[in-house]
């Protein structure tokens, strides 16, 4: 009854009262008093809503929730509102992302988060897939292409146990609540965004129509016969079916039961080899964090397998250079940065699970020693670029991953968590389990796989070839900065491949040294360099004089139009309130401060 009177009114309408309604149940059911719900949380928006939120022209110091869904970023400060705190406004941000983005996360991927704690200590938890136990180094030998599509292609999924620790841990409000909102929009619906059909054409483009012409995905995406279009209304109801048995029986539904028989039969169907013990064995791994001083904050990141080394040993680089990103030093900070980050990813190439590299853990402390950072600088010259060899001897490949959504929240009580998850490539393996609706993650792909060079001719890395067990090297960098009384600054983290790396470095430099706001930080045009190929690729929009500039280094020069990364973060004012923003690349990204 309420989606057919919901389906009568524009998408904009449609979407505000699917909020009412679900935040009314939520209000109902946790005992508190239901508050109003209107255009004003800035549905389809991006970039910084503390304007436009009642809540938020009051005060804004409850806390804050961005991510590339300007819907989920509202049912996460829906969880502020009830008296929950930035754990529950993350877990019920994530869910929700995983409905309405399911082209980049959802429950059968995983990630990464980094967790600063009220007491200022940190968690890093990975919750990264990981290779079932029957996987082997040379199991793509000759056919690459079943690490990206089918049943041989997916990792263990980790976002439900990793989104459990958390709210176990640190989350107020019953999980049962956290998860409503999502369980909500699967069922009623929601309509195509923007962002939604970008991503559609994008994952279909020459190539056959999976969305419309495979049955187990039509359902969703195609239930009259056509392909859903921008504003249609898409209801996901088996995956509702699927979260509300996690709402109600806990994490432990998704690993046993009947959600991982039929996840595990039809993996098999389509030549995958794991088992219901691979599932029931998952755990997350809670791993050391890394941390540097920075122009005087305190800047902590993740370990391997992901990529916050890089991020950190970069600044570690630039923060040499006294007079960086200065109003007369433009053209030449951005040289420099350029540098730091062709230094960094050359790093990068050895890096893997901790597990299973020997020695990984004493690199990675290595490359963070402020000694080694100012060597490497001394490396850097401010006239001209160099060889590729300079920075990376080795030659060996860097991965390209797109599919990915990261989410920031903080609360007033010093909770801030930086997450990011995945099903890697746009639509994961292009797997769905028939009977529940989850899409499964493609991960297997961000292994070496030995003797496949990748597309620009270079070698795979050992450190990251496939073990049993072991979680693949991830360009995934969640990062969060603080005072020097301890007090958050800056939570910040990004989606979009390697060039997750550089966007949130950016992000980080915008903020720290160019001195801008949160929105200013995001928007502002961005360069990536991931040192293989040896190019250094801009914005449209970025500065001719700075390009001309680079040129004159000998710097390669490419342009894209956007960038691939997308960047969610929140900044705290030195009055205590908080200042959100979703990536404008993004049309229907959010972030909101209440």
């Amino acid at each position: 009854m309420l989606r057919g009177v919901l389906i009568m009114v524009s998408p904009a309408v449609f979407v505000v009262c699917v909020g009412l309604y679900v935040f009314s149940s939520i209000a109902n059911l946790s005992g508190a008093t239901p508050i109003r719900w209107d255009s004003s949380h800035g549905y389809g928006t991006s970039g910084s809503d503390q304007e436009l939120d009642g809540w938020a022209k009051r005060d804004a110091r409850l806390g804050a929730v961005a991510s590339e869904s300007s819907i989920c970023s509202g049912f996460g400060t829906d969880m502020l509102k009830l008296g929950g705190n930035a754990a529950d406004a993350l877990v019920a941000t994530v869910f929700c992302v995983g409905v309405i983005g399911m082209y980049h996360s959802g429950i059968g991927g995983g990630g990464f988060m980094l967790i600063r704690a009220p007491n200022n200590t940190y968690e890093f938890v990975d919750f990264r897939e990981s290779a079932p136990a029957a996987a082997f180094q040379d199991m793509y030998k000759n056919n690459t292409a079943a690490s990206m599509l089918g049943g041989l292609a997916s990792g263990v999924p980790g976002e439900v146990r990793g989104l459990e620790y958390l709210h176990k841990k640190y989350g107020l409000l019953p999980w049962h609540i956290v998860m409503r909102p999502a369980i909500h929009t699967a069922r009623y619906g929601f309509p195509v965004t923007q962002d939604l059909f970008r991503y559609m054409t994008e994952a279909t483009r020459g190539k056959e129509d999976f969305l419309s012409k495979n049955p187990t995905w039509a359902l969703d995406f195609a239930p009259n016969g056509t392909r859903l279009g921008l504003g249609d209304i898409i209801t996901r109801k088996r995956y509702a079916n699927t979260l509300e048995t996690i709402a109600m029986r806990g994490a432990d539904a998704f690993y046993s039961g009947p959600i991982a028989e039929t996840m595990i039969n039809t993996l098999q169907a389509h030549n995958g080899t794991m088992t219901l013990g691979d599932l029931k064995n998952y755990t997350v791994t809670v791993r050391e964090t890394a941390e540097i001083e920075y122009r005087g904050f305190k800047i902590t990141s993740t370990t391997a397998p992901s990529s916050g080394p890089m991020v950190l040993s970069a600044l570690n680089i630039l923060d040499g250079y006294d007079d960086f990103f200065a109003t007369d030093n433009v053209h030449l900070s951005t040289h420099r940065l350029d540098e730091a980050v062709r230094f960094a990813y050359g790093q990068r190439t050895h890096f893997g699970d901790p597990y299973f590299v020997k020695d990984l853990n004493e690199f990675q402390h290595s490359i963070l020693n402020r000694s080694l950072s100012a060597k490497i600088r001394s490396k850097i010259s401010d006239a001209h670029t160099q060889n590729i060899s300079a920075y990376d001897p080795s030659g060996f490949e860097s991965l390209e991953t797109p599919g990915t959504s990261h989410i920031s929240a903080a609360d007033r009580t010093g909770l801030a968590i930086s997450f990011t998850t995945t099903v890697n490539l746009y639509f994961g393996s292009k797997l769905m389990i028939p009977e529940t609706g989850i899409i499964m993650n493609n991960e297997m792909n961000d292994f070496s796989i030995p003797g496949s060079n990748d597309h620009f001719g270079y070698r795979p890395s050992p450190s990251n070839y496939i073990r049993p067990g072991k979680r693949p090297l991830s360009s995934i960098c969640p990062t969060i900065i603080t005072h020097p009384n301890g007090t958050i600054y800056f939570v910040t983290g990004a989606a979009g491949g390697s060039h997750i790396i550089t966007a949130t470095l950016q992000s980080i430099i915008n903020v720290v040294d160019r001195h801008m706001t949160t929105p200013q930080a995001l928007a502002a045009p961005r360069l990536h360099d991931q040192l293989v190929p040896d190019e250094v690729e801009f914005e449209y929009s970025y500065d001719n004089a700075t390009v001309e500039f680079m040129k004159g280094r000998k710097h390669n020069v490419t342009f894209v139009q956007r960038s691939s990364s997308t960047v969610q973060a929140i900044r705290v004012l030195p009055n205590g309130t908080f200042e959100a923003a979703g990536e404008p690349r993004q049309v229907n990204s959010g972030g909101l401060a209440i």
